[in-house]
């Protein structure tokens, strides 16, 4: 019995994921939880196979500095990585972290049982091209990179130190971002970026 703790902050879906994982004949739920910085605390007591976290949750907890975390303490645990809306950088994150697994919300319960018994299984899973999210690519490199800044809290004159770039050339990358989001301020932008788990303020 694979015994799994689930970290989502959204109660419907947190529900729905309980329900359908004790309805598995080889699987139960062993405890949830809506913020990701409580995981690593109930992975002690709890002691599941395996975690299954959103990548954003309540609080704004970042779910893959607290996969790492379980990493580092717990290394016998299985962790898959969620998200509704895929930062393409969020791979990158979690594969530096050496998360198992990685998947995106809306690929079907079918494939969310073929991650978790994978995962069990020692076989990593991870999306592929296809299953990528447009917002990665919508954007810039340098673009993603001052969201991120400003997900952050950072100031515009402090994201012009950051990246050593000019106030002029981050004027810009704010106002294609703008143009590109329908957003008429990036700070606004960022916490909707962030809270929708688009990215990672790492």
């Amino acid at each position: 019995m694979i015994k799994i703790l689930i970290v989502e902050d959204q109660t419907m879906l947190r529900e729905a994921l309980e329900h359908l994982i004790s309805e598995q004949d080889d699987m139960e739920v062993a405890g949830t939880t809506d913020d990701a910085a409580r995981a690593p605390e109930l992975c002690r007591s709890l002691q599941p196979d395996l975690v299954l976290m959103d990548v954003v949750t309540a609080n704004n907890s970042n779910g893959i500095s607290f996969a790492a975390k379980i990493r580092e303490e717990l290394p016998t645990i299985k962790i898959v990585l969620m998200t509704s809306f895929q930062d393409i950088t969020f791979i990158d994150e979690a594969r530096k972290a050496k998360i198992h697994s990685f998947m995106v919300k809306n690929t079907g319960n079918e494939h969310l049982f073929y991650v978790i018994r994978s995962t069990m299984k020692g076989i990593g899973i991870y999306p592929g091209p296809a299953d990528i999210s447009p917002f990665a690519a919508q954007f810039s490199e340098k673009e993603i990179a001052v969201i991120r800044l400003v997900c952050r809290g950072m100031a515009r004159d402090d994201v012009v130190k950051e990246l050593a770039m000019s106030e002029s050339a981050i004027k810009q990358l704010i106002a294609s971002i703008l143009e590109k989001s329908g957003f008429d301020n990036i700070a606004q932008f960022a916490i909707y970026a962030a809270g929708k788990g688009l990215i990672v303020s790492m």
